[in-house]
């Protein structure tokens, strides 16, 4: 029933912020892949540019883990919060390098 509520909260809160919902994850103990590993290959076959949670509770110690942040946006359903991927930053433009390297 928990399971129905979080995925209905997901696809609403999906389509408010404009994102086309694609998948759900959901964790399954019968796979053999950390749920944050399966997570992050799933995103990155989808080439999604968020993930939406129903709390950072789904997270181990209820924390956001960084690496995904780097990744991609992830929103939080209860409470509404988004964790933004942190902006590289800029890289300056360099002269092209040449094969026999001068």
């Amino acid at each position: 029933m928990a399971q129905l509520w979080d995925q209905t909260q997901i696809r609403k809160l999906a389509t408010r912020l404009g994102y086309d919902f694609a998948d759900m994850v959901i964790y399954d103990p019968r796979f053999g892949r950390p749920p944050l590993a399966r997570l992050k290959a799933q995103a990155t076959r989808l080439d999604a540019e968020a993930v939406i949670v129903p709390s950072t509770e789904h997270f181990e110690g209820a924390e956001i883990p960084g690496t995904l942040v780097r990744q991609l946006d992830v929103i939080t359903v209860t409470p509404e919060q988004a964790y933004a991927r942190r902006m590289m930053p800029p890289v300056r433009d360099l002269p092209p390098a040449r094969a026999n390297g001068t």
